[in-house]
């Protein structure tokens, strides 16, 4: 499995305490491509410029999306602009995914037997190897974990990665995820500064 896909196993295994926002999970889950990409030799980094390496050949659909969305020209893609780019949308791609594989299953409530339901994590291999990468404070998984804010409590103790250019991405993802929330507190007084005028002229 991809470090993406550990991270969606994670973050589901996490729900049923508080669940990570889509916006920040996709922010997270574009830092673990990146990530896997730099492992494969697929990208390099020139300081925070993306430049792609050779095209390796990778059997995971989203992942090898990734690579092929890459920006090949000067001037190349900041990590910054990937995670932006990239993360659009990509948690429930992911699910998506997921689902279509056989990896999640739909959890019917009892009251509601003609549901849907919500998707939780199939008892499979893959989801199994998650779990114990990340019970095992596996550097990189937890680092994008306590970004995604799958788990809070390791925040204090989060490890270091060897790694300079891995490392570069995680820090992005941090800063990308720490931007996003300001965006949302921003949006938040402003609605809040609209309803007291529309209080105020009724």
């Amino acid at each position: 499995m991809t470090t993406p896909r550990d991270l969606v196993f994670v973050a589901l295994d996490a729900a049923a305490g508080r669940p990570p926002a889509q916006g920040d999970l996709s922010l997270a889950l574009a830092g673990a491509e990146l990530i896997d990409l730099l492992r494969a030799q697929a990208v390099r980094l020139d300081e925070d410029l993306v430049v792609p390496g050779y095209r390796p050949m990778i059997a995971d659909p989203l992942l090898d999306q990734a690579a092929s969305s890459l920006v090949r020209q000067e001037p190349y893609e900041s990590v910054d602009d990937w995670l932006w780019r990239r993360g659009r949308g990509l948690a429930a791609a992911y699910l998506t995914a997921l689902e279509a594989d056989g990896q999640l299953v739909r959890h019917r409530r009892h009251r509601m037997p003609f549901a849907a339901g919500e998707r939780v994590p199939a008892d499979t291999p893959a989801r199994r190897d998650a779990a114990d990468r990340w019970a095992s404070h596996e550097p990189v998984l937890t680092v994008l974990g306590v970004a995604a804010g799958i788990d809070d409590t390791r925040g204090a103790e989060e490890p270091s990665v060897a790694d300079d250019a891995v490392a570069t991405v995680l820090a992005a993802v941090h800063d990308a995820v720490r931007e996003l929330e300001a965006v949302r507190q921003r949006r938040a007084i402003e609605d809040a500064a609209f309803d007291n005028i529309w209080r105020g002229v009724g």
